[in-house]
């Protein structure tokens, strides 16, 4: 597929020009389109314009000290993989849950943050929505959507798990814990529902992929109403047999 064409799909959609846009992609599902993951890069920036600003996960593996510059991203697809590299390109220095941006609001929304929570209010995905970004989720569900761990930050959910994160300290690579929300993610994928009902999520065709376009204000704002009445309700039910929502359960109890 051209770039024109999918640009028109992208506006079809309801991209907003001169707004941020966090997009999680799956090239693999869009494809194919003229140009590959550039190409696609392309038509996104054609979307936004020269006032918007596009950004993407860049995260990585956290298993040696990270450098902005040259630290490959982990299973975030080719296209994050290739935009980060792109020159203009801003990345952030959380050394597991780095992001990278291109426009006017770029490196406000890179400027470092805490290492913990590495999704929370002052962080990339944090600045996404204080800015009223919107989310673009290319061949990709909701369960891919680090906005839903802004709200479990925002409300305080109550199961944290620690992962092993290598930083640099006093000229010596040094290996910390990171306390995050973290859990297998399937239950993101309610949010389908909770926008569909109330008219919130876009939804079409983007080169090959079924896409899905939401603000991220509005995913936070359905997210928090259910955490508020089942803090618990983005986790596998117990019982499941779910490793990563039963390590999240045990963190509770751990408490």
């Amino acid at each position: 597929m051209k770039r024109e064409q999918v640009l028109t799909q992208l506006r079809a959609l309801g991209v907003r020009e001169g707004g941020v846009l966090l997009v999680h992609t799956s090239f693999r599902a869009v494809r194919p389109i003229e140009g590959g993951p550039r190409g696609l890069i392309a038509a996104l920036r054609d979307a936004i314009g020269r006032a918007g600003t596009l950004v993407m996960p860049t995260m990585t593996d956290g298993e040696s000290v990270f450098d902005p510059t040259s630290t490959p991203t982990l299973d975030m697809g080719i296209v994050a993989e290739t935009f980060w590299r792109e020159p203009g390109v801003v990345r952030s220095t959380h050394p597991g849950a780095s992001f990278a941006a291109e426009g006017p609001q770029a490196h406000a929304i890179c400027a470092p943050q805490p290492l913990s929570p590495p999704h929370g209010v002052d962080s990339p995905v944090g600045r996404v929505h204080e800015l009223g970004g919107q989310v673009l989720l290319l061949g990709v569900e909701h369960s891919e959507s680090t906005t839903l761990h802004l709200a479990e930050s925002i409300a305080r959910v109550p199961y944290s798990v620690e992962h092993p994160c290598v930083v640099e300290l006093d000229g010596a690579a040094t290996t910390v814990m990171i306390p995050e929300s973290d859990h297998c993610c399937i239950g993101f994928r309610k949010m389908d529902a909770w926008l569909r009902a109330r008219d919130l999520q876009r939804e079409g065709p983007v080169g090959s992929a079924h896409a899905r376009l939401c603000d991220a204000r509005d995913v936070v704002r359905i997210a928090l109403e259910r955490l508020a009445s089942d803090p618990l309700t983005f986790l596998c039910g117990a019982g499941a047999r779910c490793e990563e929502c039963d390590r999240a359960r045990a963190s509770i109890a751990a408490e």
